[in-house]
């Protein structure tokens, strides 16, 4: 079920700002057909970066989670793909569809298998490697040379890496300690190891906001507008998106409006957006400007509503625009029988 919500949203959301942000680029700023959508691509996901730690510190559903995480993920190898797609058409003049499709498909699913596969070896061999010193980072060198491997194959390397670190956390909901030859060998991570990756994580966050803080260059007012038209529209998408998925009784109020804020953009989309320049693509310049100016805005608004949700008057707006009851549930009284007490 988790894995049909989130091809939903994910794809429909993808799919959505792409054709918005391709409109506006269009329009708006002149930009030719090809570099309008190559901005729509590049926008089109989000941020794992940021997604993925709020998730963690708001304590939503687990399916909610789920989603969310997936959805960061699988809109990431969207925009990679469909951008070296569009810049391939810019450079060789065309592509062919079955090769394309063929090569999302094959970016997700023998990626995924080569991250659950490895994820089973590094189970396998993580209890004999602690028995060298100074072993604490070697689970995150692996994630490393996985990720290489498999981008050498041809293959999503963040998605090879994902799926690691479902397999490294996850195993005994794959039935993996039921079998009773791989029970016995298999050393599931350490408190200590996630630790260590909450710490990675931090630093790899920071120096992604000094590097998109260098990246920046404030130019024309009107890109500044049109990165706000865009997101401002990107947000309203997402809210009668998340509104026509998450209708079910099962997605609390609070999880759903989480969801329709999780819009931010990122990591993937600021690296993505100096390639259109480097392929010497027209308006190559203008797109990494306004990719920048998009992600900023869309990462502080995110935090901002984020932040502000808790008032009830917010509460009740998202409620509202989502469907769902702003009334706290309440627990019915159970009748008491007067004439117990009188025998």
């Amino acid at each position: 079920k988790s894995l049909a919500t989130t091809g939903m949203l994910a794809i429909s959301c993808f799919l959505l700002t792409l054709c918005v942000v391709a409109a506006l680029a269009y329009f708006a700023l002149g930009l030719a057909l090809l570099p309008a959508f190559l901005l729509g691509m590049t926008v089109g996901g989000t941020s794992a970066a940021v997604v993925i730690p709020m998730v963690n510190a708001l304590k939503l559903g687990e399916k909610t989670s789920t989603v969310l995480v997936l959805e960061s993920a699988l809109t990431d190898v969207l925009s990679i793909v469909g951008v070296f797609a569009l810049l391939q058409i810019y450079t060789s003049g065309g592509v062919d569809p079955g090769k394309l499709l063929g090569s999302v498909l094959s970016a997700l699913i023998f990626a995924a298998v080569i991250g659950f596969l490895g994820g089973i070896g590094w189970l396998l061999v993580l209890g004999k490697v602690r028995n060298f010193p100074n072993t604490i980072s070697s689970t995150l060198a692996y994630v490393f040379i996985l990720y290489g491997v498999t981008e050498e194959l041809g293959f999503s390397g963040a998605i090879a890496a994902l799926a690691l670190g479902i397999t490294l956390t996850n195993f005994e909901k794959f039935g993996l300690h039921h079998i009773q030859h791989l029970d016995r060998k298999i050393e599931p991570l350490s408190e200590s190891d996630i630790t260590f990756f909450q710490e990675a994580v931090f630093l790899l966050k920071t120096y992604f906001f000094v590097y998109l803080g260098i990246s920046i260059h404030f130019g024309a007012m009107q890109l500044a507008l049109t990165a706000l038209g865009m997101i401002l529209l990107i947000y309203a998408l997402r809210i009668l998106l998340t509104r026509q998925v998450f209708r079910n009784d099962e997605f609390t109020p609070r999880d759903a409006a989480i969801t329709a804020i999780m819009a931010p953009k990122g990591l993937a989309a600021a690296v993505l957006a100096s390639l259109p320049l480097e392929y010497g693509v027209i308006g190559g310049e203008t797109i990494r400007d306004i990719t920048y100016m998009v992600v900023l805005i869309s990462i502080t608004l995110t935090a901002l509503l984020v932040i502000v949700y808790p008032a009830s008057p917010v509460q009740r707006v998202f409620a509202s625009l989502l469907g769902k009851s702003s009334k706290p549930a309440t627990v019915p009284e159970i009748p008491v029988d007067s004439s117990n007490g009188d025998n």
